[in-house]
């Protein structure tokens, strides 16, 4: 035992893979087991469990539906910043100039109608970002139904984003005009109202059979988040999302990620941005 971890079998890992696959559909590798220790080993000396048999034997049967998610919130890996892959954010700027042009959607009350969705939005820099760019670009979209849906499986990093206060540090490395965007708070930033008010944030695991979202959305980001999944989830939750984007929606991946068996339904537009197939899309709900 280091510093207070404790002692996990195969047999236990094996355990942990099998539900952390099953309830998330994260596939954990053989390297992962030093984290897995590592995170895992603080809950269990906090709840007074000795080992992972019985931790384990505790959320199948006992365990508040709040201690079954610190489970998954602790095996889930959080890396984000500030207008990473910037180009994904000049290229959505560009498409949405064009649609402000020529508005395609409108909601009930006559406004031209807007949904961008962060599928594995951590602490919320990403969905952010695309509000500030967004709004930055386009000052017209004040006036339409615009709104950014910003969904994680860890329910701890929604509550840190919510509330859109980060070190200042978070804007190292971001040009000027970048960093104008944001309101200074001594050591920390926060993201300015305007933003904050269009971005709405919602636990959501991306496997459950289920969503609640009807869509669509003119774009989806979910960049990053299947580099922990197998290949069949990957290319079903793909395939999910192309049946989520409006006609002609694009859907922005991970540099390290693929379509893979989902990717049937799009064309590839730009370096790991597809657009989906108009002929591929069916009839559309509009929430």
């Amino acid at each position: 035992m280091i510093d207070g971890e404790i002692a996990l079998s195969d047999t236990e890992f094996a355990r942990v893979k099998a539900r952390v696959f099953a309830v998330a559909g994260i596939s954990l590798s053989d390297a992962k087991r030093t984290l897995v220790v590592s995170r895992l080993s603080k809950i269990l000396r906090r709840l007074g469990i000795s080992s992972f048999d019985a931790y384990l034997d505790f959320l199948d049967h006992g365990a508040t539906e709040i201690e079954a998610q610190e489970f998954i919130n602790a095996l889930t890996t959080n890396l984000t910043r500030f207008f990473r892959e910037e180009h994904h954010f000049a290229h959505l700027c560009e498409q949405v100039g064009a649609l402000i042009a020529r508005p395609s959607r409108f909601s009930a009350d006559g406004r031209p109608r807007l949904r961008v969705w962060s599928a594995g939005c951590s602490t919320g820099q990403e969905p952010y970002t695309i509000a500030l760019s967004l709004l930055d670009a386009h000052p017209a979209l004040v006036e339409w139904d615009f709104r950014v849906l910003a969904t994680d499986i860890d329910t701890s990093v929604l509550a840190k984003a919510e509330q859109g206060v980060y070190p200042a540090s978070e804007l190292s490395g971001l040009s000027a005009e970048r960093t104008q965007l944001f309101e200074r708070r001594g050591s920390l930033i926060r993201v300015p109202a305007a933003a904050r008010d269009v971005v709405s944030f919602k636990a959501l695991n991306l496997v459950d059979p289920v969503w609640p979202m009807r869509g669509p959305f003119e774009a989806i980001f979910c960049r990053n988040v299947t580099i922990y999944f197998d290949r069949k989830t990957q290319g079903s939750l793909f395939a999910r999302l192309g049946a989520k984007l409006a006609p002609g929606g694009f859907l922005y991946i991970g540099h390290s990620e693929s379509l893979g068996q989902g990717g049937g339904g799009f064309r590839l537009v730009g370096k790991t941005i597809y657009q989906v197939r108009p002929a591929s899309q069916g009839e559309r709900e509009v929430a």
